[in-house]
């Protein structure tokens, strides 16, 4: 996946002795699904809470509040005269901007046995969210009882300043120094000296100021009145540059500010409405969860890839995600084209996996990255986001008309071409294959990148250098973006160059890749240039960029298909067939919403659309028995059952920013839909609706300096495209 940072090894069945485990396996000890956890994110700081709001610590806990790959929070936990509250409900907005607890009180009894208060008297609220580095709560106790009562309210905290990598399961074994805890009036300070030698902080913020404070805990003593309401603000901040104001105004200003900068970033997008309520509420989520995951970078607006574990920068999973959200906000591909510009590779450092031209996989800001225990400072192992840079910047071309801005990136796409040809094809045969550097780097570096994931058909794991197939798609991708680019910058001689270049990859990948008998496409060749003759969702991309001929597509379509790959969900990454399935994987038989995304993105390019809307339709299925609506990283490829929903994978992050989009993403595949910036041209090649769509609307779908507002819908077996409304001169083509 983007997965990244580790060759994680997700995986349900145990290792083996025999199993060669990467240095950086994540045990898979408990099951995210078991919790259903609330998050939080603004810029370089995300949050891991129960449904109660508290912070569960334990040597498995993935909780916590997170800042720069750190955990500044590890333990938080709220009690009412010494009980935990009773859950009523905990629920995300709908734009993600605050999270909303409603606790109320268990049957309370004094030591004597004797209950003293009833459940469900005492009500209590706690409003929580995240802006600039804090976390901002304010919780609430009203009395509902018809006497005055006297209650303890206690807040326990800690924080282990655990890095990332330790959360995740890392053992190490030397660690930083913590220092005293220090209390001033309503305010605590946490810290840890790391090996690194950098100080981080925590700092509590209490308003009022608690009635009782020491290192761990807080307690205050509550009066009240029948019906009465008492607002308590506590304010945690990650590394804090002063002391700052909690309390109601603090609260209040960041909460203002925090909902102005959602509403002014998601507000670029298109609206999406349609006729069935439930895909509303998938649209709604998938648009607000991109946008929380979208960190604003001084080039521009970039989606970090995930949460918990992938918080950051990624340079395979933004690119992907501002391709499949290019129709709706090109701003995002921007942003992602000049971030990873900025962050491009100019020498050769095997620990980082470098080379002159590459693009950025992975940054991480954490003190094991700093010390080397990690190799993901500033990582770039992987072999496609290079191409997929270039494929981004091709297509956000063609959909913006943006030529100042390539002109800007120019020397970057050239030195992303020189890497393709100097280092991507390691040995001149024009295929571009992987091979870490060092031992310390990823061994897979494509998106597939568990140890396990490219294998021969019995199963034997594959050695490299590895030419996977889907790369070998980008790479035509690239070439094909590079002629576009250099053709609208009047340099035609090159255009044709990589014209020729794209073609003759075409050709080689149709005679090395192609396999009649397992009718696709091969998953990889291996170092020594042997097939591995597996039948994969890998084939699908080929069908995504277009290097497969049209007389190709029919068998792989077909394969795709399969009851043995489509299991009703969703294409599987690797088929029942394969020696290796396990549709409990990671990457051998798991449903991956981005990868089916893609996939029907080549469906539809290849004139397949009622297989693109049996995708949609399976997806958009999973999704109505998800929590929030919201397709997660990836989820088991167990077949369809009659009346039941998905299983899920234990582990998998959400909100993910490339299963986000993949919604938005299908949408428009199916629709056919598609930009001419040049005439000003909104067009829809051979619309179909997925059947729980009778009616879409688009509203604020951009194009030039203008907009337009549209309604789709269906009209016996056909669909229609109306114009509600248009700013500029726009003309809507549909074609049947």
């Amino acid at each position: 996946m983007q997965t990244t940072s580790a060759n994680i090894i997700h995986s349900l069945a145990s290792a083996g002795a025999d199993t060669p485990m990467d240095q950086f396996f994540i045990p898979a000890t408990a099951s995210l699904q078991e919790r259903r956890p609330r998050t939080l994110k603004h810029g370089d700081t995300f949050a891991i809470f129960d449904h109660n709001g508290d912070v569960l610590s334990g040597p498995e806990s993935p909780d916590g509040i997170f800042h720069c790959d750190t955990r500044y929070l590890s333990h938080l936990h709220l009690a009412i005269n010494g009980r935990r509250p009773m859950l009523l409900s905990s629920t995300l907005r709908d734009d993600n901007a605050m999270l909303t607890c409603d606790l109320t009180n268990p049957d309370l009894f004094d030591k004597g046995g004797k209950l003293v208060l009833s459940h469900d008297l005492i009500h209590m609220r706690r409003s929580r969210f995240l802006w600039n580095g804090r976390c901002h709560e304010r919780l609430t106790v009203r009395n509902y009882d018809e006497q005055a009562q006297r209650l303890r309210i206690d807040i326990a905290f800690a924080a282990d300043f655990a890095d990332l990598f330790e959360a995740r399961g890392t053992v190490r074994l030397k660690r930083g120094q913590k220092l005293p805890i220090t209390t001033t009036g309503g305010h605590v300070v946490l810290s840890y000296v790391g090996l690194d030698n950098r100080k981080r902080s925590t700092q509590l913020s209490f308003d009022p100021p608690p009635d009782q404070l020491n290192a761990g805990r807080v307690a205050y003593d509550l009066h009240l009145a029948p019906h009465e309401m008492k607002s308590l603000f506590i304010e945690i901040a990650c590394d804090p540059s002063d002391t700052g104001r909690s309390g109601y105004r603090s609260f209040f200003f960041a909460l203002r500010n925090a909902r102005r900068a959602l509403r002014a970033s998601s507000s670029r997008a298109a609206f999406i409405s349609s006729s069935n309520t439930i895909f509303n509420e998938v649209a709604r989520r998938s648009i607000s969860d991109l946008y929380m995951l979208v960190t604003q970078k001084p080039e521009g607006p970039y989606p970090y890839a995930g949460i918990p574990w992938f918080s950051t920068v990624f340079g395979r999973d933004a690119l992907i995600t501002a391709l499949q959200t290019l129709w709706l906000d090109p701003q995002i591909a921007r942003g992602v084209l000049g971030h990873l510009a900025a962050n491009q590779a100019t020498e050769i450092d095997a620990a980082s996996d470098a080379e002159p031209g590459k693009i950025l996989h992975e940054v991480r800001y954490g003190e094991m990255a700093e010390l080397g225990e990690v190799p993901f400072r500033r990582y770039y192992g992987s072999i496609d986001s290079t191409p997929l840079f270039l494929m981004l910047a091709g297509e956000y071309l063609k959909r913006t008309g943006d030529l100042a801005t390539i002109r800007r990136l120019l020397p970057n796409i050239e030195a992303a071409l020189t890497w393709i040809d100097e280092y991507g094809d390691r040995d001149g045969d024009g295929f571009l294959e992987y091979g870490r550097l060092t031992e310390d780097g990823l061994i897979n570096q494509a998106w597939k990148d568990s140890y396990d994931s490219v294998f021969h058909a019995d199963g034997t794991l594959a050695t490299g250098p590895i030419a996977i197939a889907e790369v070998q798609a980008y790479g035509y991708g690239a070439w094909q973006a590079a002629a576009e680019i250099f053709r609208r910058i009047d340099r035609p001689e090159r255009a044709e160059s990589f014209l020729a270049k794209a073609e003759a990859l075409r050709r080689a990948f149709d005679i090395h890749f192609f396999d009649e008998e397992i009718g696709t496409y091969v998953l990889a060749l291996d170092g020594g240039k042997r097939p591995c003759r597996v039948r994969s969702s890998n084939a699908g991309h080929a069908l995504f960029t277009g290097i497969a001929y049209a007389e190709r597509a029919q068998q792989v379509v077909r394969t795709l298909m399969n009851a043995c790959s489509f299991c009703g969900w969703g294409i599987r990454t690797v088929p029942s067939t394969e020696a290796r399935y396990n549709p409990m994987s990671y990457h051998n038989g798991s449903i991956w919403p981005h990868d089916n995304a893609m996939i029907a993105g080549g469906l539809a390019r290849y004139g397949y659309r009622a297989e693109t809307a049996r995708i949609f339709e399976g997806l958009f299925a999973a999704s109505t028995y998800i929590d929030l609506r919201r397709l997660p990283e990836l989820f088991c490829g167990l077949a369809r059952q009659r009346a039941q929903g998905p299983t899920f994978y234990p582990v998998a992050c959400s909100p993910q920013a490339w299963a986000a989009a993949s919604a938005l993403s299908l949408l428009q595949s199916c629709l056919g839909l598609d930009f001419d910036p040049s005439t000003l041209e909104i067009s829809f090649n051979e619309p179909q609706l997925p059947t729980f769509l009778d009616e879409v609307t688009l509203r604020h779908l951009l194009i030039g300096t203008g907009s337009a507002d549209l309604s789709i819908r269906r009209s016996g077996r056909h669909v229609i495209v109306d114009v509600i409304d248009r700013k500029g001169d726009i003309r809507v083509l549909t074609t049947v």
